[in-house]
């Protein structure tokens, strides 16, 4: 701690010591100055990016794509691949897609999406968007809940 100096001093310091001067912030008139090794002040800076880095949760975002006249057997198959994405922390976008005569009847796509919704109830925390309806596809968006792996 040398305290307030000027600059050519700080300067001549440190290439007395043989090390480098380094600013760590600047906040209007004063700098705030180290004098240190730089390689190795660029190392620890770097060490700490990575490691914000290593615990930073990357969350994806999975589709699952049905049709309105999915089987029981297949749709609770599909349940179990939205609750696995969800316990791994994942969002689910739930897809349902209606071909030819099958886009009259959008009610019976909505009533497989709300069993879907009411099927992993306690495993979400939020349907953002509600259900969508996009052309011939509607849409529901599953965010998971925080202590989700508990509960599998």
């Amino acid at each position: 701690m040398l305290g307030i100096v000027n600059y050519n001093e700080a300067l001549a310091k440190a290439k007395e010591s043989g090390l480098d001067l380094v600013e760590v912030s600047s906040q209007g008139d004063l700098s705030v100055c180290k004098i240190v090794d730089f390689s190795k002040f660029k190392y620890k800076m770097e060490r700490k990016v990575k490691e914000g880095k290593k615990k930073q949760k990357v969350v994806q975002l999975k589709e699952i794509r049905l049709r309105p006249r999915i089987g029981v057997a297949d749709l609770e198959i599909k349940i179990k691949r939205i609750i696995l994405f969800l316990a791994h922390g994942n969002k689910v976008q739930v897809s349902m897609m209606f071909s030819g005569r099958e886009v009259q009847h959008k009610d019976l796509g909505s009533a497989v999406l709300n069993k879907i919704k009411s099927s992993v109830a306690e495993y979400i925390l939020t349907f953002e968007p509600k259900i969508s309806v996009l052309g011939n596809r509607m849409f529901m968006v599953l965010t998971p809940k925080k202590d989700i792996q508990k509960n599998i």
